[in-house]
């Protein structure tokens, strides 16, 4: 096998031709990426939700974060360094939502231990209000304050009323005919 070598011309012709290649890949390639401002729009709409959301109260440093890379992004799209920006500005992004979950996770706790410490105290007054209620129910009544006096039972009588009747007096048997006795008197002291 022979080997021709490249004509003494041409030589020259594709180093040139490999330059300028070169140099226009370059420059396109600078040229190709457009300033990222729609990932900074996202970024800084984020990073507002993520204040509105209270995230300054409940996740400080993932705002912190957010922020400061969105100032960086900002310093980078001023140097025209705009793949820079833009991978700064998704970095906020992400910072900035991950603080307003937290943000939201937060409040949502803070709303639960509120209500926890609400159902406790009203737990404990219904049974402060159930004891009270018992202890009512075990004291003896209090008299009336009408100044009626109050009613008690009547005494027993003494056993010397109790004892067998005179004859003659009190309560008399039917005979079983439904005749009436004859009686001296036509009224009779009926004793309880």
């Amino acid at each position: 096998m022979y080997i021709f070598p490249p004509p003494a011309g041409s030589l020259g012709r594709i180093r040139t031709a490999t330059a300028v290649l070169a140099l226009t890949l370059a420059l396109a390639g600078c040229a190709s990426v457009p300033p990222p401002d729609d990932s900074m729009n996202r970024a800084q709409t984020q990073l507002q939700g993520a204040r509105d959301a209270g995230a300054a109260d409940y996740a400080p440093v993932d705002l912190g974060f957010a922020q400061d890379k969105f100032q960086q992004a900002q310093a980078a799209m001023a140097q025209r360094k705009y793949a820079d920006a833009a991978n700064l500005a998704e970095e906020s992004r992400a910072d900035a939502e991950l603080a307003r979950a937290k943000a939201r996770l937060g409040a949502a706790r803070a709303q639960i231990q509120s209500k926890v410490q609400e159902n406790t105290r009203l737990r404990s007054q219904g049974e402060q209000a159930a004891a009270e209620q018992q202890q009512q129910q075990q004291a003896p009544p209090a008299p009336a304050s009408s100044g009626a006096v109050p009613t008690q039972d009547m005494p027993a009588p003494p056993s010397s009323e109790l004892s067998t009747p005179p004859s003659g007096a009190g309560f008399q048997t039917l005979p079983d005919n439904g005749q009436q006795p004859a009686s001296s008197s036509s009224t009779q002291e009926v004793q309880p």
